[in-house]
């Protein structure tokens, strides 16, 4: 599929892979922005598995099917999302990205009316598809805002507002989303369990529809500002070409890394609520549980912060090794432990998955020149590992349980630092 760049006037700006010189002082507030935005909603997935799971009385494997609905997403919209990039321009793109979130948010409304849960996965694949348009613009975009050499510093620093979201994003839905379920009265018809489970899911009706406005806001916003970045056509070529970059070595370790990268992190998320309800580890009730899920992702937030000056210091490729072995480490100590040691070991890991995308992204990217924007939609496909290693640790938490699901992220781990050696090794021979 070869992408028209008619009209001329529309298209990315400057050629992917500059740097913006003297951007407009809001630009990267509104980096930031996106970024808040699509990381809370994301994490937000993390409090409807446990809401989810009894309601429609799900095993592990079925309740991780709402993670591979969602990044599903990924691997299907981010090849034609870097084609609306180079059609529409950030901007624009920007704002198709967030009006199909919105439009997924008000579909959990006849999701909650029907009772079923295939109309949640739709609803949302669906809001996977806005939100991998919306960081399809925010990857590449913030990597050019500012000197090449800072670029993995600049992106980390982008991360913690992710990471802002999905601190506060889970901690509020668990207040608000999660609670004991009401008694079903015996056997139902199919009916009454229809009225049962509209009843039960209303609560999440109101919420993604409260998203639904706030979206709408955000993405009317972005329109009003669309002309503050200048933007001239990038040459026209075709999609499918992307798929050459995949050649260079270290693009692709880098892009298997960040697929094993998600999917580690997701998988450790999306088990956090019931892991600190079992008696091994905390005990807790399902409400409690889901609150301290503000450790795992404000372990992310606090880390982005304080990795943005380190990277500033440190060769990112150390930094990477660093984080990816003692994560992996964590992971080993929370599946061996019990308690507070073995609850408390698995939420510290968020602190130390902290700048492994940005550093990652960053890693792979470094080669590709006018290339960055087909980069960025590869690499937004993998972030299809959020749907596959989640469906693995699942099945794997049926017939091991929850503890010895654990090693499905550790070796996701063992990659990403045997990716860091990669790079180390490279930097060395030149």
């Amino acid at each position: 599929m070869a992408i028209s760049t008619d009209p001329p006037s529309i298209a990315l700006s400057p050629p992917p892979g500059a740097a913006i010189k003297d951007p407009p002082a809001d630009l990267r507030w509104f980096v930031f922005i996106l970024f808040f935005v699509f990381g809370g909603i994301t994490s937000l997935n993390d409090v409807l598995i446990p809401k989810l799971k009894p309601l429609f009385t799900l095993n592990w494997a079925e309740a991780m099917t709402i993670q591979f609905a969602f990044f599903a997403a990924y691997f299907l919209v981010s090849l034609p999302a870097a084609a609306i990039l180079k059609r529409l321009g950030y901007m624009r793109t920007a704002v198709v990205g967030l009006l199909t979130m919105m439009a997924a948010c008000l579909l959990f409304i006849p999701a909650s009316t029907s009772g079923l849960f295939g109309a949640f996965l739709g609803a949302l694949f669906l809001l996977g598809a806005g939100i991998t348009i919306v960081q399809v613009v925010a990857n590449p975009l913030i990597s050019m805002l500012g000197r090449p050499e800072t670029a993995h510093s600049r992106l980390t620093f982008a991360q913690a507002f992710n990471s802002l979201g999905t601190t506060i994003f889970p901690f509020v839905g668990a207040r608000l989303l999660l609670g004991a379920l009401k008694d079903a009265p015996g056997p139902m018809t199919v009916l009454e369990e229809t009225a049962y489970r509209a009843q039960e899911t209303q609560v999440l009706v109101q919420a993604y529809a409260g998203l639904a406005a706030a979206l709408l806001v955000v993405a009317a916003a972005v329109w009003l500002r669309r002309k503050r970045l200048v933007e001239t056509a990038p040459p026209t070529q075709s999609i499918l070409a992307s798929f050459a970059l995949l050649k260079q070595q270290r693009f692709a370790f880098g892009a298997l890394c960040i697929f094993v990268y998600v999917g580690a992190e997701v998988s450790i998320a999306s088990l956090s609520t019931n892991y600190l309800m079992e008696p091994r580890t905390l005990g807790l009730a399902a409400r409690e549980a889901g609150q301290l899920l503000v450790f795992y992702w404000g372990g992310a937030m606090v880390g982005r912060f304080i990795g943005a000056a380190v990277l500033r210091m440190v060769r990112p490729d150390f930094v990477l090794l660093a984080a990816a072995m003692v994560a992996g480490a964590l992971l080993v100590i929370s599946a061996l432990g019990a308690g507070p040691v073995a609850g408390y070991a698995l939420l510290a890991v968020g602190f130390f998955n902290s700048i492994m995308f940005p550093t990652i992204f960053s890693l792979a990217s470094e080669d590709l020149a006018e290339h960055r924007a087909e980069g960025s939609g590869l690499i937004c496909m993998a972030i299809v590992g959020g749907a596959i290693v989640p469906l693995l640790t699942g099945l794997l938490a049926d017939r091991a349980g929850l503890a010895l699901a654990l090693a499905a992220p550790f070796a996701c781990y063992a990659v990403i630092a045997a990716f860091a050696l990669f790079c180390a090794r490279r930097k060395a021979a030149t």
